[in-house]
């Protein structure tokens, strides 16, 4: 029998039960607007913060800073044992910031073309969830109580940002640009939601596909604002986004870690 249905099934026996339960509770937050909101915000604040460390640093350097991070902050994210807001919203900035670092050094180190590296990222995100659900049965983020399961799920994260950066590259590369990029993205974000809500996309496939669409639609408006205008943006700078991004951020989070608005019958 699976933890997930131990836990499921033996929600008010006595304190070994409780301490069992909160041992293996869910380790992502509950999908609310909230949830949404600081997504798009941390894909946008991550790629200029992987821009400006890379303008800063050298592109080696940022490259091996940002793995370090993102190394560290999913240490701390597979120690705690339940959602804490600060945790996990920092491993997701961290995974934002190498994800882009990802992407481009395929692009830019390697010369990779997005056309090229957008689908190997696709097919690398369809593994995933091949493996995911052959192991586990299920994709659904309501049951990330095993380190199994949460293995797997930042495995998909990782792609997924992988492939949004590079995708919001590729529409932007071949004539949208980056505002027409977002526009882009805006609309394709509402297929996922409005599919679902007529009852012909389940919740899941529909969750992880407006999942990955969030990343370039951030990413975009993002670059959008900080990048020169002869580069198609306001000239805002990524130093400037990359700050005002970052408070948005902390300010959400700090009102939902106290608030646990994001936590299921919290």
């Amino acid at each position: 029998m699976s933890t997930e249905h131990v836990l499921d099934q033996r929600p008010h026996d006595h304190a070994g039960a409780r301490a069992r339960i909160r041992a293996g509770a869910n380790k992502v937050p509950e999908v609310t607007v909230y949830f949404w909101i600081i997504k798009v915000l941390t894909t946008g604040m991550g790629e200029t913060a992987s821009d400006l460390l890379a303008h800063l640093l050298g592109p080696v350097p940022a490259v091996g800073l940002g793995g370090l991070a993102l190394a560290a902050s999913l240490a701390v994210q597979f120690a705690v044992r339940r959602y804490v807001a600060w945790v996990y919203w920092t491993a997701i900035v961290m995974v934002s910031v190498f994800g882009t670092m990802a992407a481009d050094v395929l692009h830019v180190g390697l010369g990779v073309p997005y056309a090229l590296s957008t689908p190997l990222f696709m097919v690398a995100l369809a593994a995933v969830f091949a493996l995911w659900y052959a192991s586990e049965r299920t994709l659904s983020i309501r049951s990330i109580r095993t380190r199994r399961r949460e293995t797997f799920y930042w495995a998909a994260v990782l792609a997924t940002f992988a492939l949004g950066t590079a995708a919001g590259d590729l529409t932007a590369s071949i004539g949208f640009g980056y505002l027409g990029s977002a526009v882009l993205f805006a609309v394709a974000i509402c297929v996922p939601a409005l599919a679902h809500g007529a009852g012909t996309l389940g919740a899941v496939p529909a969750f992880w596909t407006a999942y990955v669409i969030t990343r370039p639609l951030g990413a975009s408006l993002a670059d959008w604002m900080a990048l020169e205008p002869h580069r198609g943006g306001l000239g805002l700078g990524l130093g400037p986004v990359t700050l005002s991004w970052t408070v948005a951020i902390l300010g959400l989070v700090g009102y939902l870690a106290p608030s646990r608005r994001d936590v299921r019958n919290a």
